[in-house]
């Protein structure tokens, strides 16, 4: 921007303010001052400027398409005809924008503009936490509206390459503007997939956010346990907490000092309901129990490919833990039998449960399960080759409420089991037999004949007759049926 440019906005007045933001720039941003009637440089220009909002360049997905450079009406693109303020140059580097009040030279105001404030913050409701910055440059009743408290419920950041501990610092500062150093609407913070948010952004969401209750930083390898102790020690109302794909993040517990600073009675519980560790690689059975120590209210807990868990671990979660719902161990290759007799102590509680590719699981296992978990409603038992008849036939007698499971890759289920499972639990919705060698068309004619409701069955890798399946669709009008079948069609 030349210096035509510095004298257009120094005469705004004093209601003005202008915005400058660079994308590798790691300082922070405070208001000031803009000197009347000066003229300067691009390069002295940009040094004065300050931000008074963040910049959504700081928030914006660096993998997508740049902006061009091109006119922009106070933040947002000319019209065709020509109508509005003069423009701006907007590129991912730097935006400026001024959340002033410029007179216009449109004879007639925009439509947008004869909204009622009530309506416009409805429309704002609806956008992402990028456009939501953007609009807040349009004008001073727009960035007033932007930045109503209502509005920042959440966060939500993506992108690999974004500089997410630079966005959390800057937008956690701004919103403690009215309330300082805490916010207390900010209830979620989303920033999965952002592989540069490290210790140092969850750092400023603790300090800040005393309210927050859901946290999902999945895929974040820099995130460490200090960084999840903090957050989970300040933010006492957290409920849902996703940390799947963080390889450093090996236990979830409160810091010292916050245990030190509460009550023995209270010191060693945290409200989290939902946890999911999936491919959280370092996790052990001491993590683990430390987890169900600190974590009583658990309700769903996912600790897909913690390969190094074993029975033991399932032990102190059914001691500590006895309101889970929803579990999965899938590829945790360490857990057997007895995993699962400890699993089953959780009984009524119990509606889903996911064991896939645990290959030391085996009948013994799932009787366990079906006897002392009746209200067991999903059941994925993929890849247990140990499985066989005997196991659906526990399953059919003492959970009769069964909606889903998945029995592939299990070589010994064969139609004897089937006709059992189908007489028994007529509510089945989804089944998957792929790859089942022993099942043939007796068994399909059995499930056609008792489960109605079948919505899909999955028959890939299986020698069974055009005619079976047949058979289910006519029954199983709703069902969708997957094969590797030519002759059916």
């Amino acid at each position: 921007m030349g210096a035509n440019n510095g004298k257009q906005y120094g005469s705004e007045g004093k209601g003005s303010s202008s915005i400058s933001s660079d994308v590798s720039s790691g300082t922070e941003h405070t208001p000031t001052k803009t000197p009347k009637n000066v003229a300067t440089s691009e390069d002295s220009d940009l040094s004065m400027r300050t931000l008074s909002t963040p910049s959504p360049a700081l928030i914006l997905n660096p993998n997508s398409p740049p902006l061009s450079s091109q006119t922009v009406t106070n933040g947002l693109e000319s019209s065709p005809s020509g109508c509005g303020v003069p423009g701006e140059t907007v590129t991912m580097v730097q935006v400026h924008a001024p959340p002033g009040t410029r007179p216009s030279k449109c004879p007639h105001p925009a439509f947008i503009d004869l909204l009622p404030d009530q309506v416009l913050l409805q429309i704002l409701a609806h956008l992402p936490t990028p456009q939501l910055c953007r609009c807040a440059r349009v004008c001073r009743r727009w960035y007033n509206l932007a930045w109503d408290p209502r509005l920042w419920r959440s966060i939500r950041l993506t992108g690999e390459q974004l500089h997410a501990d630079r966005a959390l610092r800057v937008l956690t500062h701004r919103l403690c503007q009215d309330t300082p150093n805490v916010c207390l609407t900010l209830e979620t913070v989303v920033a999965s997939g952002c592989r540069r948010l490290t210790d140092r952004g969850l750092h400023a969401v603790a300090q800040s956010c005393p309210e927050l209750r859901r946290l999902e930083v999945a895929s974040c390898y820099n995130v460490s346990n200090e960084a999840v102790f903090e957050v989970v020690s300040r933010c006492p109302n957290l409920e849902h907490l996703d940390v799947s794909g963080c390889p450093k993040v090996t236990c979830i517990s409160l810091t010292q000092e916050a245990t030190l600073q509460l009550s023995p009675l209270h010191g060693q519980q945290i409200s989290i309901r939902y946890l999911d560790m999936t491919d959280c690689f370092s996790l052990e059975d001491e993590g683990l129990r430390t987890i169900a120590a600190h974590c009583p209210r658990l309700t769903h807990l996912y600790l897909r490919r913690c390969a190094y868990l074993t029975d033991d671990a399932m032990r102190q979660l059914a001691l500590h833990c006895p309101a889970v719902r929803e579990l999965s161990l899938s590829d945790c290759r360490l857990i057997g039998d007895f995993g699962l007799r400890e699993v089953a102590r959780l009984e009524g509680q119990l509606r889903y449960l996911s064991v896939a590719h645990c290959v030391r699981i085996t009948d013994v296992g799932v009787r366990y399960v079906a006897r002392y978990c009746p209200r067991l409603r999903y059941l994925n038992a993929r890849g247990c080759e140990g499985l066989t008849d005997h196991g659906l036939g526990h399953l059919a007698r003492s959970c009769p409420k069964l909606r889903s499971l998945d029995v592939g890759k299990c070589p010994l289920v064969s139609d004897a089991g089937l006709e059992m499972l189908a007489r028994s639990c007529v509510g089945l919705r989804r089944l998957s037999l792929r790859a089942c060698e022993s099942v043939t068309g007796r068994g399909l004619r059995a499930l056609a004949q008792y489960c109605s409701e079948l919505q899909l069955l999955n028959v890939q890798e299986c020698e069974v007759p055009p005619e079976a399946l047949r058979s289910v669709r006519r029954h199983c009008r709703r069902c969708i049926i997957e094969h590797t079948i030519p002759a059916f069609y």
